[in-house]
């Protein structure tokens, strides 16, 4: 290999990884320009991300001050908390993006009493968890009176009043069905309050989940044959944090293809490396020219990946561009340098380009796979050429010259 080869190798290199770039960053744009629209377009069909608030209880009483009358509210907190909620988790694409939709059913039965020595007037709020959606068999009792929601709050809730004697106990109820997008939030109140006697059950039909942050993680985590069966479970708890539960998410298309195209280049030039190795060794320096066409067959596997995934499964679209690049590679080679070298170069094609870009498939694993990978490469390249004579490959290489 002279060194005006290399030269031209290594701007072919250059070139190609500038072309990546390119690539990756449309990617990125036709991603993100979509992403607030697409965004609104789901929360419009299914509902939005569910923010339930516990109900808040305040008591008011008229008292006198001097010859004056003045009307006093006392807050009281929650005697009790029991909460049922359940999720059915389906994923919905739009564009290059998934997004995980969820349906809801929420049960819950609270409970509080007049801490006042006399009867007094208190107004329960329920506040709704979303706007622009559903709730399907909605019910919000207090007491014996089930409240009917109206437009006296517009979208934020529902307001009940009941007169409750001194020291006396209500019950409160509430249920529906909903559906929401990306994660479930229940907050105690919007700042630090004390929760006593509370339970939330919560059980899911889908096995990855999270919890999202600034949020209580759950008390026991129950395995169940479809999913898991959440429990937090408080009796006298001080805290300003929320109980939450983040929806598992498919692997987004646009964003997988884009981190595949901007990792390209460490792949060609290991690709590119191991075939100046095996030139070397076996007597077939390929030409610049050559190693352009191999680029722009590497190049060809992101690309084609990149929009078919417009129109065709995740998987799918990868296996094909797979095949694609591979073809165009070995047929290449093997009216290039032979059939022998084609192999040579088809298996670090499927290492470096194919097994390297399919480790991106697994969110976290994906460099400790490469690193695993490019070893092994590198002890398998070593124990080929150990006992090469790199002096008597290079002298011969400036004799033919």
């Amino acid at each position: 290999m002279t060194v005006p080869r290399l030269i031209g190798i290594i701007f072919i290199f250059i070139c190609t990884t500038i072309a990546w770039a390119i690539l990756g960053t449309s990617i990125l744009v036709r991603t993100d320009s979509g992403y607030t629209e697409l965004n609104r377009q789901v929360e419009d069909l299914w509902g939005s991300e569910h923010f339930q608030k516990a109900p808040t209880v305040v008591f008011k009483t008229i008292e006198k001050d001097g010859i004056y009358e003045k009307e006093v509210t006392t807050p009281v907190e929650l005697e009790s908390s029991n909460i049922q909620v359940s999720f059915q988790l389906e994923h919905r694409r739009k564009g290059l993006l998934w997004y995980p939709t969820y349906d809801v059913d929420f049960d819950s039965a609270y409970t509080f009493k007049n801490p006042l020595n006399k009867s007094a007037t208190a107004t329960v709020t329920f506040f709704f968890p979303a706007s622009g959606t559903i709730y399907d068999a909605f019910e919000f009792r207090v007491g014996d009176e089930k409240i009917t929601p109206n437009a006296s709050k517009g979208y934020e809730g529902v307001d009940a009043m009941v007169e409750v004697p001194a020291q006396g106990e209500v019950t409160i109820h509430v249920a529906y069905k909903s559906r929401g997008l990306n994660r479930w939030r229940y907050s105690f109140s919007e700042g630090i309050t004390t929760v006593r006697n509370f339970s939330l059950k919560a059980v899911t039909d889908f096995s990855e989940y999270d919890f999202p942050a600034q949020t209580i993680s759950a008390s026991s985590k129950t395995p169940t044959e479809n999913g898991w069966e959440l429990e937090w479970t408080f009796n006298n708890l001080v805290s300003d944090f929320d109980i939450g539960v983040q929806m598992p998410t498919k692997l987004n298309p646009g964003p997988l293809a884009s981190r595949m195209s901007y990792f390209a280049p460490v792949s060609l030039l290991f690709f590119f490396t191991t075939l100046i190795v095996l030139g070397a060794v076996s007597g077939r320096n390929l030409h610049p020219m050559h190693y352009f066409f191999l680029g722009a067959s590497f190049f060809s596997f992101h690309i084609l990946f990149a929009y078919l995934v417009d129109h065709l499964l995740l998987e799918l679209s990868f296996v094909i561009a797979a095949l694609v690049s591979m073809a165009l590679v070995a047929t290449y080679l093997v009216r290039a340098a032979g059939g022998r070298f084609a192999i040579w170069a088809g298996a670090a094609q499927l290492v470096f380009l194919v097994l390297f870009s399919y480790a991106f498939f697994f969110e976290g694993y994906t460099g400790l796979v490469i690193t695993i990978g490019a070893i092994i490469t590198l002890a398998i390249m070593m124990q080929l050429t150990a006992k090469v004579d790199w002096a008597e490959v290079f002298r011969k290489k400036e004799s033919t010259r």
